[in-house]
This record gives C-alpha cells, sequence and structure tokens, in this order.
C-alpha cells in the first residue's frame, strides 16, 4: 500500500532524486524545499555507506561550509566545485530563460521584483541547474519572458552550465539541450496531462501517455519527517513547523 503524502513531500522526493549523482549542491537562502531535497539525499546516501554529498545552504550556520556569502559561492562555481543549484523566477519560458526583474518593459515595469544576485552568473556555470516554481500558472511559465535576467540557451557559447529540468506544483519536465525545449517527463498525483497543458504557455514535447511522478515510500517518508524536518528547523523554522503539521494530518 503506498503511504500517504502530501504535495510538498512528493517535490522534495522528486528533488532528490533530481540530485543523485552530484557531490555539491548549493541552495539559495529562500528555498527550503530545494534544502529539503537536498538534505534528503544526503541522508539516503549516508544510510548507504557513503558520505559523499556536501550541501551549502546560504544564511545556515550548520549546513554552509562557506563564510563570505555570495562572494566564495561564486568563486566556487567558476572552478566547477558546484555541481547542482536552483533557480526560479517570476517567469520562465520555453526556452529556460527566468525573469527575475520584473513584468511589462524595462525600466518601466509594471510590475518589480527582486532582481538576479548573481542567476545569470551561475547559470552559466552549474552543470545541473534545476529550475523550480511551485507555481504551474500560464502567469509564470510564459511563451516568453518580458526580460531576460538569465538565458537558459546562448547559441555559439560555450558554457558549462544550463537547464536539467522543471519541476512545479503539477508536473516534473526536462530539458532538452540540443533542441532548446522542455519535454514532460511525468504528472503529480491528481494533475492530467490536459491540465499541465492548459496551464503552460510555452509549447513543449511529451510522451503519448506521461508516467506518474513516483511518490515518496515508507522509508523515505521517515526520514524526511524526522532527520530532514529536524535539519530544516535551523534556517527554516516555520517550514519545517509546517512539514510537521502536514505530517501529523497525513498520520491522523
Amino acid at each position: 500500500m503506498t503511504p500517504a503524502y502530501s504535495s510538498r513531500e512528493l517535490l522534495i522526493a522528486t528533488i532528490a532524486d533530481l540530485l543523485d549523482g552530484v557531490r555539491h549542491v548549493a541552495v539559495g537562502a529562500s528555498s527550503p524545499i530545494p534544502a529539503a531535497g537536498a538534505m534528503l539525499l544526503r541522508a539516503r546516501n549516508e544510510a548507504n555507506g557513503r558520505d559523499d554529498v556536501r550541501i551549502s545552504i546560504l544564511g545556515s550556520q550548520q549546513h554552509n561550509f562557506f563564510t563570505n556569502g555570495g562572494v566564495e559561492l561564486f568563486d566556487c562555481a567558476a572552478q566547477g566545485r558546484i555541481d547542482a543549484f536552483f533557480l526560479g523566477g517570476g517567469q520562465i519560458d520555453g526556452q529556460a530563460n527566468i525573469n527575475l526583474l520584473g513584468t511589462g518593459s524595462y525600466p518601466r515595469n509594471d510590475v518589480r521584483w527582486p532582481g538576479c544576485f548573481g542567476s545569470a552568473f551561475l547559470y552559466f556555470l552549474v552543470p545541473r541547474v534545476i529550475l523550480f516554481r511551485e507555481e504551474h500558472t500560464r502567469r509564470v511559465l510564459v511563451d516568453k519572458v518580458d526580460f531576460v535576467s538569465a538565458a537558459g540557451m546562448t547559441k555559439g557559447v560555450v558554457r558549462r552550465g544550463g537547464p536539467y529540468a522543471l519541476l512545479t506544483n503539477r508536473a516534473l519536465f526536462s530539458f532538452d539541450r540540443t533542441r532548446g525545449r522542455f519535454v514532460l517527463r511525468s504528472l503529480h498525483r491528481r494533475s492530467t496531462a490536459a491540465e499541465v497543458r492548459a496551464n503552460t504557455g510555452f509549447d513543449y514535447d511529451s510522451p503519448a501517455d506521461p508516467p506518474p511522478t513516483p511518490g515518496p515510500d515508507a522509508a523515505t517518508l521517515a526520514v524526511l519527517r524526522g532527520r530532514v524536518t529536524q535539519e530544516l528547523a535551523e534556517t527554516y523554522s516555520q517550514f519545517a513547523a509546517m512539514l510537521l503539521g502536514e505530517r501529523d494530518a497525513q498520520q491522523t
């Protein structure tokens, strides 16, 4: 029997699977779900006798090897010593471009967002960049971003980094760098191919019958609801409390 799990627990488990094989994962200061996925990967590997995953969570005291914030992060990425990173955006288009600046025509934007803080730099250098955004709507997933804060593809430019996958609250996409477009990889529980297509503003490739995104098994949930939630509390106390509340709801 498949154990009960929340939508956030599915996302965390999916991220851990996407990170399989990496050695150094860096996570931004406001990314609790990606951080939980990285912690789950580390715990899973250690349970299998492998102490080979390093996590750098900006803003954390316990899970951050950097002492000078973004400066060391960028330097480490430039040296090829970060294997995976996460980027989001107010807008993401079908070529994996992201917009972190705002909507409308720059510089007179209708809405302004915080900005890039090195996203374009990291996008070029980190081999496995996972685009993560919980909201899956045409407002976020657009045909063409209003402003390119970080480019997914750059013709004629050699780059080590680039888009690897796109994960939302409806589905998981991989990115075909040869063709420069997304491919629907799986559908989350209670999502349909028609709903995903209707809520995506860009075109993408898809198998005739997309498979379901695998849910976490009982062993994974035990680690996530135990060790991972405890580790998250140091940096993301409110999110950890939310996970605990969801856990209790699933168990009643």
